[in-house]
């Protein structure tokens, strides 16, 4: 009897064919077209609650920045309630009243972190969200002895800043009453500014002339910020809310004299240092 020879597999049919070990296989998927999920990075200000006055708190912040009324810029904030349990520990806080506190400076607290238990439950009760990973951006310590890494939880990086602005530059004198703010670079000024104008950086201020009003850099809390003057006899003098006025008269090394200030920091806090520069 003949033998009948086994049929050749069909494209198709039959067996499935197999795909070689070192041949990669593309697989047919489908993307929204509607929307994209990313990671995204949202920049704050951090309010650190200090104490739960909010009386006081309401006249310190109509001192630092009722003159200012577009310092903040609808800016998301969150609630640092970590200071509050140092200075205050049990402290109770009206949420909603701190709240519509900040809205009136056009702040937008969203999130609040570093409270007890009762506080964060009437944070939320209030509307913001728990952001117990958030850091916040502060002053640099004194350094300290180097110590053996331990492992910490992971925490929420602030975006990398933007390109920084060119600064903004000055050059006719400013007069009793008068107010310059350069928001988000360093503010440069050739002419005298006089006993009550006020002059604002969030970066360094130069003033190539005396600076006889009130100069304020760092003023969203740029410790490295400096102020420096060709002669220097200021109302008052702050970088990043620390500030000196001239109740507290310059010392004659200083006064009158070209000089620059600068914040360092210490054990005790931070101080406002007036170097003698030469010309």
């Amino acid at each position: 009897m003949a033998e009948i020879p086994e049929p050749m597999p069909q494209p198709g049919f039959g067996r499935t064919p197999r795909t070689p070990p070192d041949m990669s296989v593309a697989l047919a998927a489908n993307a929204p077209t509607t929307f994209e999920i990313k990671s995204a990075n949202l920049p704050l200000v951090a309010l650190l609650l200090k104490s739960a006055d909010l009386a006081r708190l309401s006249a310190e912040f109509a001192q630092r920045f009722g003159d200012v009324p577009d310092f903040f810029d609808h800016d998301p904030l969150v609630i640092d309630c970590f200071p509050l349990q140092v200075a205050e520990p049990g402290a109770r806080v009206d949420f909603p009243a701190l709240i519509a506190l900040l809205r009136q400076y056009r702040l937008l607290p969203l999130a609040v972190r570093g409270g007890d238990p009762e506080q964060m439950a009437q944070a939320l009760a209030a509307g913001l969200i728990p952001a117990p990973d958030a850091s916040v951006q502060r002053n640099s310590p004194v350094a300290a002895p180097t110590v053996a890494p331990t492992a910490a939880a992971p925490v929420v990086e602030a975006a990398p800043p933007p390109a920084p602005l060119g600064a903004l530059v000055i050059d006719k004198p400013l007069r009793s009453g008068q107010q310059v703010y350069a928001r988000g670079r360093d503010l440069v000024v050739l002419a005298m500014v006089n006993p009550g104008a006020e002059v604002i950086a969030d970066g360094h201020i130069h003033v190539y002339a005396p600076l006889r009003g009130k100069a304020i850099a760092g003023a969203r809390g740029n410790a490295d910020a400096r102020i420096f003057a060709l002669s220097m006899a200021p109302e008052l003098i702050s970088i990043a809310g620390i500030y000196r006025t001239s109740e507290v008269p310059l010392p004659d090394p200083v006064l009158g004299k070209i000089a620059q200030v600068r914040l360092v920091p210490g054990p005790d806090g931070d101080k406002l240092v007036i170097d003698p520069m030469s010309a």
